[in-house]
């Protein structure tokens, strides 16, 4: 099994960083996608009180809680912050999104303990659980 597919069977709740109101975005079609399949989302955007109809956090570390995924949607040039406050939140892994690498991050959060996915889109890593069962 791979550390995607352990990560994806094992885990319940995942923090969308970066996590769009509009319904074209791809965050908000994916943190959607996650939702329907039964995983808890909690989104994290400053700029917004609700989305996909749960509380929306400023930040990671205003998340009450344990979070098992930190699935990021934001630039790579952001990615670091984002990796320290998962490593605070004691998450169990960071997901940094199709798109989105960033070395010095992962080699930190890896470090840490945290399982590092980048550059792969968590909605289609599951689509591929999906059809193995």
């Amino acid at each position: 099994m791979t550390p995607e597919e352990r990560l994806l069977r094992e885990s319940k709740v995942i923090a969308v960083v970066g996590l769009s109101p509009n319904p074209e975005r791809p965050s908000y079609l994916v943190a959607g996608y996650l939702k329907e399949k039964g995983y808890a989302i909690v989104p994290v955007n400053p700029g917004c009180a609700e989305i996909l109809g749960a509380k929306c956090y400023p930040s990671l570390s205003t998340v009450p809680g344990p979070v098992d995924i930190v699935d990021i949607f934001r630039a790579s040039e952001y990615v670091g912050p984002i990796v320290e406050e998962a490593i605070g939140k004691k998450a169990r892994a960071v997901w940094m999104q199709l798109g989105v690498v960033n070395e010095k991050a992962a080699a930190r959060a890896a470090a840490a303990g945290l399982t590092v996915v980048m550059d792969k889109c968590i909605m289609q890593e599951h689509g591929k659980l999906s059809h193995q069962r």
